[in-house]
């Protein structure tokens, strides 16, 4: 798989309609791939919310990644799904999720990284990198995670507390992905914030 450049993720927003804009905006300006997390709405809610979403960035062409929840995956047609610790066993999740895309959370151990490459993830993700205003009690993961992971072969995802200011480092240390909330959808513009990103993988 060949994902570079910024992973969207989606803050936990309860109104539909000011995720999509916002959602669209991100996908307007670049993003590579749109993840689905929302963490405190009821299932219905977030199977209504991962619909449209999903129907959104297929128009853009990009993939869409549903955190945490195989069955809402598979329910919209999601392009995969990303889970951590706990979400479900990522062997039977690779055999669920045949063709299409499966991540992983690895947090600061690189262990776990080769154990979710040999079950079939197909991109790998640490963090938090930076102290994260979504997650402030995360475990940091040192940069050099990032060199030490290359030779698993797969796309290597940063995540937490990523701004327009640290994201060369992680780039410098080997990161491929950028996975970004706060900095992004608390941007008072969305679309020009995900293309400040792009361009750093220019």
């Amino acid at each position: 798989m060949k994902l570079r450049g910024l992973y969207a993720i989606t803050p936990d927003v309860a109104d539909t309609e000011l995720l999509c804009r916002k959602a669209e905006q991100a996908l307007a300006g670049g993003v590579v791939a749109l993840q689905y997390r929302n963490k405190l709405l009821a299932k219905d809610k977030r199977l209504a919310q991962a619909h449209r979403l999903a129907a959104l960035a297929h128009g853009y062409g990009v993939p869409f990644i549903v955190n945490d929840d195989l069955e809402i995956a598979l329910a919209v047609g999601a392009n995969g799904a990303h889970l951590g610790k706990g979400d479900a066993d990522l062997r039977a999740a690779r055999e669920r999720l045949a063709g299409k895309i499966l991540g992983a959370s690895c947090y600061d151990r690189i262990e776990l990284a080769r154990s979710a490459v040999a079950g079939g993830a197909d991109y790998v993700a640490f963090g938090s990198v930076f102290p994260s205003p979504t997650k402030p009690a995360a475990v940091r993961a040192p940069l050099s995670l990032f060199g030490e992971a290359k030779s698993l072969g797969v796309p290597l995802a940063a995540i937490g507390g990523i701004t327009l200011e640290n994201a060369p480092q992680l780039l410098a240390a080997g990161a491929d992905l950028l996975a970004v909330i706060s900095d992004l959808f608390d941007a008072a513009d969305v679309a020009a914030r995900a293309t400040q990103y792009a361009r750093l993988f220019a």
